[in-house]
């Protein structure tokens, strides 16, 4: 189950959009950017890592 975070990009910025991907026990977070996050198995230090990707 995917979800999404709700960040804005401001206009100067590509957009980035951060989702979290669960893979078995794992959860990795991902952007539209093309990155990808360490997997983790604890849900809310994917969507930490999620949150410190994106700009501020």
């Amino acid at each position: 189950m995917a979800q999404q975070n709700g960040l804005e990009a401001s206009p100067d910025v590509p957009e980035h959009r951060t989702t979290t991907v669960e893979q078995g026990p794992f959860c990795l977070a991902r952007c539209t950017c093309g990155w990808r996050g360490p997997a983790r198995r604890a849900r809310s230090q994917a969507r930490t890592d999620a949150r410190t990707h994106a700009p501020a």
